[in-house]
């Protein structure tokens, strides 16, 4: 399962003659173009998938269950103390396997709860990645998101857990483990393509999960993905801004709907195609993160990116909570060459966008519209 070029599709299904079938999946990495954070704050939030960089998880029957370590991302086997220290380091201290665990434990719980019958084959499940690490484009919830698809296929149950259910019972894995997020970055991996999301208090406490549309993929101009090799970790940003939005602090309330309102005019930017409406308002994204969480969180690399695009007249803004960026050239060709120079030159990664198209499939679409479990 080794990451490469090529365009993969979300799910393949392997048969070796008399040989049990072999399950795959892919979850994509996710850029959240407008409106992020405020999803964690009843907000509203543009994203889209994109095929530069996913996940992979494979499950295999077995006689026993079996979750196989990666050999890079769960080495536990090392030629030296230095290796050691080098790979923590770099890598940190956890891989997926803990992620495969979780989710089965997750998956698992909420059928018991829910009646969903599950028959007691064994299997082994497997993982490959080339997300990059903490660059703020959800790897560790595309393992999630594909483990759990997986076993949808696997148990024959993907009729029976709604489809706007399963973005909360991916989060919840995560949280089992400590990951601190919110609902956006699941709900983009699940429904694939490009998609407008509305975290409304209401519709959050009376089911559980937002309004979510699914816009066409072709209302993107072309966008580019800046990241750094070393990257800051994602996951440390949201504590001190989440606590004063908890604590009443109206300056985070009302800068949060600020940026919550941001996607709404995304959305019209975008089914209008007014590309330098939608350049304004991704810088305007960004400037209201950074007076909200000031400097010392973002960290001086991640602002530096935004600042390299910015340099060249692009717009830019975190794709997720830092460690990569998304950048709209709205002059077109010139100045994307500018910006390609631009980061060359500050020893930074630049890729074109390749958008992922919706990954719902009929069976899903009809659990969508026909099933309604209550919120977990």
């Amino acid at each position: 399962m080794q990451p490469n070029g090529s365009s993969p599709a979300s799910t393949q299904t392997v048969t070796n003659g008399s040989s049990p079938e072999i399950i795959e999946h892919k979850a994509y990495a996710r850029i959240g173009l407008l409106g992020n954070p405020s999803d964690v704050y009843y907000g509203r939030t543009i994203s889209l998938n994109i095929r530069n960089f996913w996940a992979c998880v494979r499950l295999q029957p077995s006689a026993d269950l079996l979750i196989v370590p990666h050999p890079n991302h769960d080495l536990v086997k090392f030629d030296s103390v230095s290796q050691l220290v080098n790979r923590l380091e770099t890598e940190g201290y956890y891989g997926g396997v803990r992620l495969l665990m979780a989710t089965c434990k997750v998956f698992t719980n909420y059928c018991k709860e829910q009646g969903i019958h599950l028959h007691n084959n064994n299997f082994s499940l497997s993982y490959d990645t080339n997300i990059p690490r903490q660059t703020g484009l959800s790897g560790s919830s595309a393992i999630v998101c594909a483990t759990f698809s997986c076993l949808l296929d696997f148990y024959k149950v993907r009729d029976k857990i709604a489809v706007e259910i399963r973005p909360q019972l991916i989060l919840n894995a995560e949280k089992e483990l400590g990951i601190v997020a919110g609902l956006q970055d699941r709900v983009a991996q699940v429904y694939g393509g490009l998609l407008y999301m509305d975290f409304n208090k209401e519709s959050m406490d009376k089911n559980g999960y937002g309004n979510y549309t699914q816009l066409d993929t072709s209302l993107l101009p072309p966008l580019y993905l800046i990241y750094a090799e070393n990257p800051s970790d994602s996951g440390k940003v949201h504590s001190a801004v989440r606590q004063r939005w908890l604590d009443g602090d109206m300056f985070i309330i009302s800068s949060m709907e600020k940026v919550a309102n941001l996607a709404l005019e995304g959305k019209k930017a975008l089914l209008e195609k007014d590309y330098s409406k939608l350049a304004i308002l991704m810088n305007q994204n960004f400037d209201l993160r950074r007076q909200m969480f000031g400097d010392a969180a973002l960290g001086a690399l991640n602002i530096e990116m935004v600042e390299v695009a910015r340099r060249v007249g692009a717009a830019s803004k975190f794709t997720g909570s830092g460690g990569a960026v998304v950048a709209f050239c709205p002059d077109g060709p010139s100045q994307v060459e500018l910006l390609n120079d631009a980061c060359k030159k500050a020893g930074l990664s630049i890729v074109p966008v390749k958008v992922v198209p919706s990954l719902l499939s009929e069976v899903d679409i009809r659990a969508q519209s026909s099933i309604h479990h209550p919120s977990t």
